[in-house]
């Protein structure tokens, strides 16, 4: 009998620290509503405290571009914060110089909305929209990469800039029980206007990329957001050298056949880097493009490649090809995307070619 009245005690104790630790949470974080005023005084509007300023502003309609869904790990959702915002956190000090910490820039992923606050924001932000978009295809294009076309539903048009990206929702499955975003590349044409074409590389662990490799299937609706960057074509030059690895090829597929499509009087030589056979594709897509267009050359190259490969192609890291190929940065562009290593190391060699950091423009991720 007293073990029983033992844990009937302790339990009616567990239970009573629960409920306390719930109207405790629910008193410490309930901040109420709170004013966000934008551009002073030149959007105002009333949203619940307690999330992120981020998703704050995207409950609101108003996207700030981040590529690592919230993360704090791109250092892309920056918004010029002039009061209510706490003070800095050790995670947005990596990506801000001393002039935007003196100006009051902080990583908009990081700041809570606990009060009322006043933000400066470009004003293409108010431009970018949200989606509602239908899956019409989905490609395997390699063992751990899918190509996605998305039919634009609501709104059923798109403008923006090839080399731009977009940001795509998840929603809640498996363990995963809130929904997430990340960004990716539009690898479509923007004259393409009523539909978004996506390239996704399966992350290990990714809760986005599990989510398009493992539970999305054709004709599912998908939500997206955009679209957002600056990675587009600048153009003040006669050359242009892009590069790319893995899934980096998308933007630069967009950029290759805006150019072409327009008929845009540039040299252009795309270099293609993967590690052994099995991670190229699009191979017969840009050799057709290759004989097709004169102005157009495509140096796709294996670093490792395997006997069974039978690689008749350039071999090397992608540096040393391009090394080989570029034998000087004169009336020369260089965009790229890929890898954070893959992009330092063909900083190194663009520099050295005479191409200037003014002139190479780049995606990692």
């Amino acid at each position: 009998m007293e073990i029983v009245t033992t844990i009937l005690s302790i339990s009616l104790i567990s239970v009573a620290l629960a409920i306390l630790i719930i109207l405790a949470e629910r008193l410490l974080n309930n901040y109420g509503d709170c004013q966000i005023d934008i551009n002073g005084g030149a959007r105002q509007m009333t949203a619940k405290g307690g999330s992120s300023l981020l998703s704050t502003l995207a409950g609101q309609g108003i996207f700030v571009p981040s590529a690592c869904g919230g993360k704090a790990t791109c250092g892309l959702c920056k918004v010029q914060v002039l009061d209510g915002a706490g003070p800095l956190l050790p995670t947005e000090e990596p990506y801000l110089s001393a002039d935007e910490r003196q100006k009051g820039f902080r990583l908009s992923c990081q700041v809570k909305v606990k009060q009322n606050i006043k933000i400066l924001i470009p004003e293409e932000l108010f431009n970018i929209r949200e989606f509602k978009t239908r899956i019409a295809k989905i490609e395997t294009l390699t063992h751990d990469i899918k190509g996605l076309r998305l039919d634009l539903q609501e709104p059923d048009r798109i403008r923006f800039k090839a080399g731009q990206y977009v940001q795509l929702y998840t929603k809640p499955y498996g363990k995963v029980r809130e929904s997430v975003f990340r960004a990716y590349s539009m690898a479509s044409v923007p004259s393409d206007d009523r539909s978004v074409e996506l390239i996704v590389r399966q992350v290990p662990e990714g809760i986005c990329t599990t989510y398009v490799h493992q539970e999305l299937k054709e004709g599912d609706e998908l939500r997206i957001s955009g679209p957002s960057g600056d990675f587009y074509l600048r153009g003040d030059c006669d050359e242009l050298v892009f590069i790319a690895g893995g899934s980096g090829l998308a933007p630069i597929r967009s950029l290759i056949l805006d150019i072409l499509e327009k008929q845009l009087a540039y040299k252009m030589t795309f270099f293609f880097g993967a590690v052994t056979l099995r991670d190229l594709y699009y191979l017969d897509f840009f050799r057709d493009l290759e004989k097709q267009h004169e102005n157009f050359r495509f140096v796709p190259a294996l670093s490792k490649p395997l006997p069974d490969d039978n690689w008749q192609g350039e071999t090397g890291l992608i540096t040393e090809v391009v090394n080989r190929f570029i034998p000087d940065g004169k009336n020369k562009e260089a965009y790229l995307c890929g890898s954070p290593g893959m992009i330092n190391a063909c900083l190194n060699v663009l520099q050295t070619k005479g191409i200037g950091p003014d002139k190479i423009f780049y995606d990692k991720f």
